[in-house]
Parts: C-alpha cells; structure tokens; sequence
C-alpha cells in the first residue's frame, strides 16, 4: 500500500459538507467512490478538517493509501476523470509516509470569509461570497477582531451542536481587509470549533454595521454563551485556504 497525501479544491455549493451523510452527496463520497473505481477496492479518505455544506476549499488537504504502484501525477490525473463532473479537484498527489495523517499531524489551518458589500447584487460570484447591500468599517471590524486574537474559551462562537472536548482554542490570526467592494476576514488557527469561524464573522458584521462596539465583541467572548454571541454569517463566503504540516 502506498500512501498519498492529496490537496483538493472544491465548489462545496451542492455539497452537504465534506463528510459522508445519510442526507445528500458529500465531498468525501465523491473521491471515495472515484479511489474505488480507480484502484477496485474500498479506500477510506482522511480529510483534514470538515468543511460544513456550502462551504469551499482552495487548498484541503486529505490522505488515501492505494494498492497501485502508480506515482502521483497518475494518481491526480485519474481521480481528476473519474470524479467529473463533480466540482471537486485534486491539485497535487504526493507520496508519503506510510505515517502521515492529514487530520492528526496538521498543526494550523487557514480560513478566509469573502463579503462584497455593494448595492447591487453578485452574479458571478453567486454562492461564493456573502452579499450585504450595505458598507461596512472594516477598520473597526479589524480592531474588534483583535480581541480574539489568542488563546480563549470560545463558547460564544462554538455551534450548540459542536462536538469538540473543550471550547478552548488558540487564534493566531484574525485580519479584516478590504479590497474594493470585497471585504475579506482571514484567520489562523490549529483547530477550530463547529461554525466558529462564521459566528465570529457575523458577529464583526454588526461592529461594521456600527450596531456593536469593539467592548460589545469583548463582552460576547467573556459570557461564554452562544446566546451572546452574533448571527451566523452563510457558508457561501468561507474557504478553507490551507493546511500547515511540521516541516
């Protein structure tokens, strides 16, 4: 068995998320029943974080291991045909260690939520960034932001169905720019919780809104409550932009 360590790209509009469910077609499901066909025996795919439904990915990082003694150029190019025409890709395919964990050994991943702020609304990029007809202070939403900059028990922004141990994580970045009508917020982290990164942007929203103040976003995180918290921003705007391994 060889192992490859594969960096996907994704639409995730039609998707149910990235992990199999009883309840529609999911990212996984698509590259494991291709690794099937490819290689004629049942392949388990290890993704590196689970992207919720609606959600896209530039840079997602899985593992599969193969039975094939093929290289990796055959085995993109092969998984690429065989999952057409889902709007899935794989980028690269490399030849790891038989101990590589895409999930496990991950020590940071990267996020970036896309709103465009104009009156009139988006065609083309329909289903891939958050629409608000109004302006907002990204200076302020930056400033606000800096507040969770760090390590903090997350309650607030944690999903209320989120399965993680422990609310507690470490953001080691959350920047908000803009770049015409196009606002992005950008995050580092080594894990987040479930809808952490869109309950963070919804509630920066209402700060560019001019609806809450830096201290109202300093407030939320200290009650430690998702009911203090603010809206949950719609999965079309988020990306999983990429994944760190230790060198």
């Amino acid at each position: 068995m060889k192992r490859f360590k594969l960096t996907l790209e994704y639409d995730g509009t039609d998707f149910v998320g990235w992990q199999r469910q009883l309840n529609g077609l999911s990212v996984q499901q698509v590259i494991e029943e291709a690794a099937f066909a490819y290689c004629q025996t049942k392949i388990v795919v290890h993704g590196a974080g689970r992207t919720d439904a609606g959600v896209h990915a530039l840079a997602q990082v899985a593992h599969i291991d193969s039975p094939r003694d093929d290289d990796g150029r055959k085995v993109r190019d092969a998984l690429n045909a065989l999952m057409r025409p889902h709007p899935i890709a794989v980028i690269t395919a490399e030849h790891v260690a038989d101990d590589f964990h895409s999930r496990f050994q991950a020590i940071e991943r990267q996020y970036v939520y896309r709103i465009v702020t104009r009156r009139a609304p988006v065609a083309l990029e329909k289903n891939r960034a958050w629409w608000l007809p109004r302006d907002l202070d990204e200076g302020a939403m930056h400033e606000a932001a800096q507040g969770l900059v760090g390590q903090h028990d997350f309650s607030s922004f944690r999903a209320t169905e989120c399965q993680a141990k422990t609310p507690v994580k470490t953001l080691y970045a959350l920047d908000v720019l803009r770049s015409g009508d196009s606002v992005e917020i950008r995050t580092r982290a080594r894990s987040f919780l479930h809808h952490q990164v869109r309950n963070i942007v919804g509630t920066l929203s209402l700060v560019g809104e001019g609806k809450w103040t830096a201290a109202d976003v300093t407030d939320a995180l200290a009650a430690r409550s998702r009911a203090a918290g603010g809206p949950t921003a719609p999965p079309e705007g988020l990306y999983l932009t990429a994944v760190r391994y230790p060198d």
